[in-house]
């Protein structure tokens, strides 16, 4: 639970200059994020190139970050309450900065997927002081809407940075260039922090329940790892085994927090409409934007033969589209209500989806920036939307319970729409690859990666070499297909569910 950590102290109703220049610090540690998060888009061919990972290593080096930062967001949540959220976030900040440094210098994948966790751990410090400390400073109801839509505006911000930042750089520099654009924002993060952000913490904590943080991490991390395992290789038996614990973990876990005077979430909040459809929506709203940037980055390189610095500006106008999604999202709530503003932007995202169906290996770039621009702008307005109908919907004393399960879904539906969307299309991309005239060993190579069958096409004759990359660029862009409808009708879904549950009760006033 959040509360004051002088209770008695009178808390001005309107924000001032200090808490205006706060957020603009707790933006920092979003944007921060949010860089690192899509610089390493257009950055896969050459981490491929350079490292040589595997189909499986290489989706373990984009999205591990992400899967251990949503499972130990609750933990840290709670830990920030006892220890001060000020003083997390900056020991987040440091330590996300010497990860960044470890990961930009690996030498291997397994180095680079260490370096992941790491800034994973590190992530998870940064993240829930954000939202919560957003409900804490601004008291007053329309300056809090506007802030938490310049919060979310700056993880689109970063999101649009990170592959126009990434391109350029690798441009100029190699690769690990790309995780050293941390260092100097975590630098001012920690110069401001101390000077604009008011220490908060919880005078009346209660008991930290280490075994509930520990399932919540088990649960979280089995899950994900059997879907992720699942979905990329087929069942086996490690993937249902591990699977299967992590349903009776999370089970365990629900049933220990319905039991604690100081649970680490309160469950109780997934029985109120509005608060669970935000959840989803949030978690599907990320899903749709991250693979598609997975995916994307990869058609526009490895497909269309653009350049990196070239395919970060066919991304632009799609990131740049949820930083102005996420500063409409007031606005449309108060001129549409909280139903509509939710549910037509999550049909827009749905219709920049299926409309990657369009792509071909000929060509499509125009075609795809459009699609991202839709998914951008949807994304945006629902991401910054979610986020505030979570924290408003819950007493203020609640916040931080709610802040930390809404960025676990964030998160997580970030790793999962690579994981998943990824997987799905690397099957089709396997199952529809003509390998027949190749050597049992180059044929394994080319089934790897996109990346992996384009560089066994240069080892072959010209002949032989053409067709494979022929074939490879006509699977990928199947797979996109296939990764394209199931998004878009899964989102339309999404859409329809939150029409229906955010109605007004019969005779009330709600929108």
């Amino acid at each position: 639970m959040i509360r004051d950590s002088d209770p008695t102290r009178a808390v001005p109703t309107r924000a001032g200059v200090r808490e205006w220049l706060g957020l603009a610090v707790l933006a920092l540690a979003v944007l921060l994020i949010a860089v690192d998060a899509t610089v390493l888009d257009v950055a896969v061919p050459f981490i491929s190139e350079a490292l040589g990972p595997t189909s499986s290593q290489l989706l373990w080096i984009i999205d591990v970050y992400s899967f251990v930062l949503a499972g130990l967001l609750v933990t840290m949540g709670t830990l920030g309450d006892r220890i001060g959220r000020r003083r997390l976030l900056l020991a987040g900040a440091a330590g996300f900065g010497v990860a960044s440094v470890l990961a930009a210098f690996s030498t291997t994948p397994g180095m680079l997927i260490t370096a992941r966790v790491l800034q994973g751990v590190s992530g998870a410090t940064l993240m829930p002081a954000t939202l919560a400390s957003i409900r804490s400073m601004f008291r007053d109801p329309a300056q809090r809407v506007t802030a938490i839509g310049i919060w979310g505006a700056m993880w689109g911000g970063g999101a649009a940075v990170g592959p126009l930042l990434g391109g350029w750089l690798l441009e100029h520099f190699w690769w690990g260039s790309v995780f050293l654009v941390n260092v100097p924002i975590m630098i001012l993060l920690l110069a401001a922090a101390p000077r604009v952000i008011p220490e908060s913490r919880d005078p009346r904590p209660g008991r930290f329940d280490l075994v509930s943080a520990g399932l919540s991490i088990l649960a979280m991390l089995a899950t994900v790892y059997a879907v992720k395992e699942t979905a990329a290789h087929g069942p086996s038996w490690l993937p249902v085994v591990l699977g299967g614990l992590g349903v009776v973990v999370g089970w365990v876990f629900v049933r220990r927090q319905r039991t604690l005077d100081d649970p680490l979430i309160d469950v109780r909040l997934f029985r109120l409409p509005s608060f669970s459809t935000a959840i989803v929506a949030n978690a599907l709203s990320v899903f749709a934007l991250a693979g598609v940037l997975f995916f994307g980055s990869q058609f526009v390189q490895l497909v269309l033969g653009h350049r990196p610095l070239s395919a970060g500006l066919l991304m632009l106008p799609g990131t740049a589209a949820s930083v102005v999604g996420s500063l409409l999202a007031a606005p449309l709530a108060r001129w549409w209500g909280t139903r509509l503003a939710l549910g037509v932007p999550l049909m827009v995202t749905a219709l920049g989806a299926v409309s990657m169906i369009g792509l071909s290996p000929h060509g499509g770039a125009v075609l795809y920036a459009s699609a991202f621009t839709l998914i951008g702008l949807g994304a945006g307005v629902a991401l910054t939307l979610t986020s505030a109908m979570v924290v408003e919907t819950v007493e203020p004393e609640r916040a931080g319970a709610a802040s930390a399960v809404s960025e676990t879904s964030y998160e997580l539906g970030g790793a999962a729409g690579i994981a998943v969307l990824g997987s799905v299309l690397m099957a089709v991309f396997r199952g529809r690859l003509d390998v027949t005239a190749l050597a049992e060993d180059d044929a394994r190579a080319a089934r790897e990666t996109l990346g992996g069958a384009i560089a066994t096409a240069k080892r072959l004759e010209s002949g032989v070499g053409a067709e494979l990359v022929r074939s490879a660029h006509q699977a990928f862009v199947a797979g996109i297909h296939v990764a394209a409808i199931g998004t878009a009708l899964l989102l339309l879904v999404t859409a329809v569910l939150a029409l229906f549950l955010l109605r007004p009760a019969r005779g009330g006033a709600g929108r």
